[in-house]
């Protein structure tokens, strides 16, 4: 029977072997196989166990043997053609993958650009480069909208198996993205002068950074803010542009830090139960509503830079008109703090 294209399947094998670094033995055998599965498709009933086929690996010529015996249909040597070439692409297109996947294993924890291709389900489907990645919507900013031929910056967060194969997952909601950001705008950060001890985030919302240098006459929280805070908007302008971003100066002793960590409340007095781990906060009544921020996310998120509960108290009573006064007749001092946990919980204390 005639070849099988011999010079294609020669050169197919060839580059296979050498440049995608298969065993041509194996190229081989599932040469075989799927040549095999051809016929038996021609030959309905056909027991493939008691049939062999021959690939010369030199010429590309394919045969169909039974019992010793050669049965190669006329024509067959098209179709065996078709599926070497078929077989051998496959196994090209599977060693790429198997190399970008590896490449990208490398890549774990870095921040890329890429670029909506298209929606699959909730799925969104970035082009990262040299593939494509799956970002779920876990991994997505609730509140951001996304598009066809959208440029955005993304985590490589991990490499999951998938139903074809290993998948490379990326994340616009995980903080590694906000840690990625910085290092790429603040030099000091980069260069490690400046450290991020901790992030906290609510993406699309508010997120909390602490910072803190490594070397001294640095400013952490002046060289992440920028000149007329530059360098912080353009992370900002990266995660969506509505996400606040509060930079704090981390510190050792408990009390600086959780004060810290309330910014941009002022003036707060903190007292600390080191045993359970709970920090009682006390806010000026003209600071409360900042202290606890918008459905008490500034203290949920302090709560958990710092790892203390923080109850915030308000420490001054409004001040109210006599005349209302007069006509409430409620005596200020009869009126309890109110106290907002770290998971805003609104309660009452005598």
């Amino acid at each position: 029977m005639p070849a099988i294209q011999r010079s294609e399947f020669a050169l197919a094998l060839n580059q296979v072997a050498t440049e995608r670094g298969v065993d041509v033995d194996v190229v081989l055998d599932t040469v075989k196989n799927a040549i095999l599965a051809a016929y038996r498709k021609d030959h309905p009933g056909v027991e493939v166990e008691e049939y062999t086929a021959e690939l010369n690996s030199n010429t590309g010529e394919a045969s169909i043997l039974h019992n010793g015996e050669d049965v190669t249909p006329p024509g067959f040597g098209r179709i065996a053609a078709q599926t070497a070439k078929q077989v051998i692409l496959q196994k090209i297109r599977e060693k790429e993958k198997e190399a970008i996947i590896s490449d990208y294993k490398d890549k774990i924890g870095q921040i890329v650009n890429g670029t909506v291709l298209r929606f699959a389900g909730p799925n969104v489907i970035v082009d990262v480069g040299k593939t494509e990645a799956l970002m779920p919507p876990q991994e997505q900013i609730q509140n951001e909208k996304y598009y066809q031929n959208q440029r955005l910056v993304v985590f490589l967060k991990e490499i999951r198996e998938g139903t074809k194969g290993e998948e490379v997952i990326v994340s616009r909601a995980d903080n590694g993205l906000l840690e990625g950001l910085f290092k790429r705008e603040v030099p000091e950060v980069a260069q490690g002068s400046v450290a991020i001890k901790a992030i906290e985030r609510e993406p699309g919302n508010r997120a909390k950074v602490s910072v803190a240098s490594t070397q001294s006459g640095i400013d952490p929280v002046g060289s992440c803010v920028g000149q007329k805070g530059v360098r912080v908007q353009a992370i900002i302008q990266e995660v969506g542009g509505i996400e606040k971003i509060d930079i704090i100066q981390f510190q050792e002793e408990p009390v600086a830090y959780i004060s810290a960590a309330l910014s941009p409340a002022k003036n707060v007095r903190v007292e600390l139960n080191e045993d359970e781990k709970v920090a009682r906060v006390f806010v000026p009544q003209d600071e409360l509503s900042l202290a606890i921020g918008k459905d008490g996310q500034n203290v949920r998120l302090a709560s958990k830079l710092t790892g203390y509960r923080i109850e915030i108290e308000g420490n001054e009573v409004p001040q109210v008109s006599e005349e209302v006064e007069a006509k409430e007749a409620v005596s200020t001092e009869d009126t309890p703090p109110v106290t907002l946990t770290s998971d805003a919980e609104e309660t009452t204390t005598s």
